[in-house]
C-alpha cells in the first residue's frame, strides 16, 4: 500500500520529462484540429462564396489525420482514455485483482509489440520518403510532402510504446496497488 511520505515523489515522477513530451505532442495535434477546422471552413466558404475551392484542402486533411491520431495516443493512453472495452478488467476487477492485472499487462505487451513494429516499419519508408521527396497532390496544382507525416507516426509510436513501457513498470512495481 502507498503512504502519504511516498506521494509527492510520484507525482513529481508524473511531471517529468516523459509527460512533458507527451503533453506537448498532445498540444500540437490539438492545434493541428483547430487549424484544420479553420481551413476546412475557408475551404467551404470558398467553394460557396466564391465558387472556388482552397488548393489542397483535402491533401493537408488527408495527412494530418494521421499526424493528429499519433500525437494524440500517447496523452490519451497515460491519462487512460485510450478507446477499448474495458468491462471484463472492470468486471474481473471486482472478482480478481490478479487476473484483471495479468490481463492489463497483456493489454500493455500487445500495445507495446504492435506500436514497437510500427515504428519500426515505417522507419523505411520514412526514408524513402525523404530520399525520394515523394508528395502526395497534383503537380502544378497542389503539393505537400509525405514524409512529416510518417515522421509523427514514427514519434507517436515510440512514445505510446514507451507509454506502455511505463505502465508495466509502474503496474508490477512493489509500491503500486492499482489496478
Amino acid at each position: 500500500m502507498t503512504n502519504s511520505s511516498q506521494r509527492p515523489a510520484t507525482e513529481a515522477k508524473k511531471r517529468g520529462f516523459f509527460p512533458l513530451v507527451t503533453t506537448s505532442v498532445n498540444i500540437v495535434g490539438s492545434l493541428l484540429i483547430l487549424a484544420l477546422m479553420v481551413l476546412v471552413g475557408l475551404d467551404v466558404a470558398g467553394r460557396n462564396l466564391l465558387g472556388e475551392p482552397l488548393s489542397g484542402v483535402p491533401e493537408i486533411v488527408t495527412l494530418s489525420i494521421v499526424v493528429i491520431v499519433f500525437l494524440q495516443a500517447p496523452a490519451a493512453l497515460a491519462a487512460g482514455r485510450l478507446t477499448r472495452s474495458d468491462t471484463l478488467i472492470k468486471w474481473l476487477g471486482t472478482r480478481s485483482p490478479s487476473s484483471a492485472k495479468i490481463l492489463e499487462t497483456f493489454f500493455d505487451l500487445c500495445g507495446l509489440v504492435v506500436f514497437g513494429v510500427i515504428a519500426y516499419g515505417t522507419w523505411p519508408l520514412l526514408t524513402k520518403s525523404w530520399r525520394t521527396d515523394e508528395f502526395i497532390g497534383a503537380l502544378g496544382d497542389f503539393t505537400a510532402p509525405v514524409w512529416p507525416a510518417r515522421a509523427a507516426a514514427i514519434l507517436g509510436s515510440v512514445l505510446l510504446t514507451t507509454q506502455f513501457v511505463i505502465r508495466l513498470v509502474e503496474r508490477w512495481s512493489s509500491d503500486h496497488d492499482a489496478i
